[in-house]
């Protein structure tokens, strides 16, 4: 049997939806405070019909169900839309030498795994997740939530990061000599225009919804530096003009200077990250609409981690002592400066469930609470390229709803304990 075929019968098996709700049934929400992520200030005493899995009307009033309807008494909670997070790796966690894992778990495992991470990022509050590379388990994973087979939030996937021999998504990186190979387009390694072209198409064939690409060094990859250029500004090209013709944009994991400045003239849609952004690389940002997704959770957990003995590989200790504390700054810097900044954490680095703590870094960092709150819904929504369908809690969009206990515009915190998440009319927290 194929491991594909393996690790899709293991997520079918993995969790069984027990909803509180159908999605055919009418549902009547009562919320107390909405925030419907539209841009408009908090309305009070709202009510939300839902239906088919989607949101039929959204009215003054606590409007009262039918005798077949259902009601879900809000009226004591602030309601917003179902948050988005765009850097997760849904399939893995942090752990200790976490780097065996790649010899010690069969796709079956990882299977199992990413399916309780999904649940449990679903039960966070973040009904849809950007996916931004794994083994490819995770478009398996993404199927299998379409089907209603696990519970997950709606997943975006780029299957197989991309990178250059010895990059940092070389997934041979650290290994024994012998075993190291010659990894090819297939397993997502390129090193010629020809071969980035080959490498997204694959992606294509895979079931990937979009591309990402390693465009320098990282942290928490087996190799000395974090920060250098890994591709050649003609493969960049390559791999952005082949992954438009397939209706794909690219997302690029960046930290040094001169890697993001060749991943921005080569038309990414997204800078992953960006710690060493100054001003030249947010000029160019500015002027060719790049949108950058800071991960300030991650830089602040691996420099964390950093000095715990033992926790990380020891190419990788200088790196995250280094690159980590840095993050939150250059966010800061960025959202002074006018670079469009969306929502993402880099779950995986740091727990799942754990993803809205970033909102509360990028208060720290200067950014307004109702902006923070736009970056994780309609602005994320508008750079997945689906703000006609999630993103805010208005008519004919998915119902994908949440609350929490206090107002987060006066408490970002509040929404690192989500009381209720409801995602395309079925509720999953109440």
């Amino acid at each position: 049997m194929s491991t594909h075929l393996i690790a899709l019968g293991a997520l079918a098996s993995a969790l069984v939806i027990l909803p509180a709700t159908s999605s055919a049934q009418t549902t009547y929400i009562h919320a107390g405070a909405l925030w419907d992520g539209t841009g408009s200030n908090i309305q009070r005493e709202m009510t939300i019909v839902v239906e088919g899995g989607l949101v039929q009307s959204v009215s003054r009033g606590f409007q009262q169900p039918g005798a077949d309807d259902v009601l879900v008494d809000l009226s004591d909670k602030t309601v917003l839309p179902g948050l988005i997070d765009l850097h997760v790796h849904i399939e893995s966690e942090t752990a200790p030498n976490s780097t065996l894992n790649r010899f010690t778990l069969d796709p079956a495992d990882i299977a199992f795994n990413s399916a309780v991470n999904a649940r449990r990022t679903l039960e966070a509050g973040f009904t849809t997740i950007r996916e931004l590379g794994g083994t490819g388990v995770n478009i398996a994973l993404r199927d299998a939530i379409n089907q209603n087979k696990v519970a997950g939030p709606r997943i975006i996937t780029v299957g197989k990061s991309l990178a250059t021999t010895g990059g940092h998504a070389d997934p041979t990186n650290g290994w024994r000599s012998d075993l190291m190979g010659e990894p090819t387009p297939a397993e997502g390694v390129i090193n010629s225009p020809a071969q980035a072209r080959e490498a997204v198409r694959q992606q294509y064939k895979n079931g990937a919804d979009h591309i990402k690409i390693t465009a320098t060094g990282g942290v928490l990859s087996v190799a000395a530096n974090g920060q250098n250029p890994q591709f050649m500004q003609d493969e960049l090209e390559a791999v952005v003009e082949t992954a438009r013709d397939y209706g794909m944009h690219v997302a690029a994991h960046a930290h040094g200077k001169e890697g993001m400045l060749r991943a921005i003239r080569a038309g990414v849609h997204t800078i992953e990250h960006g710690t060493y952004m100054d001003d030249e690389v947010m000029a160019a940002m500015v002027e060719h609409g790049t949108w950058y997704i800071p991960t300030i959770s991650a830089g602040k957990y691996v420099a964390e981690q950093a000095e715990i003995e033992g926790y990380y590989h020891p190419l990788v200790v200088p790196k995250a002592r280094e690159i980590g504390p840095l993050i939150q700054d250059t966010m800061g810097r960025a959202y002074r400066y006018g670079v469009k900044i969306a929502f993402g954490t880099d779950a995986s680095v740091f727990p799942h469930a754990q993803n809205a703590r970033e909102f509360a870094y990028m208060v720290e960092a200067g950014m307004p609470e109702d902006t923070a709150l736009l970056s994780a819904t309609s602005i994320a929504a508008e750079v997945l390229g689906m703000q006609s369908q999630i993103g805010s809690i208005e008519a004919g969009k998915s119902a994908d709803i949440i609350a929490v206990q206090d107002n987060p515009l006066n408490n970002i915190e509040t929404l690192q304990n989500v009381q209720f998440v409801m995602k395309q009319g079925i509720v999953y927290v109440n």
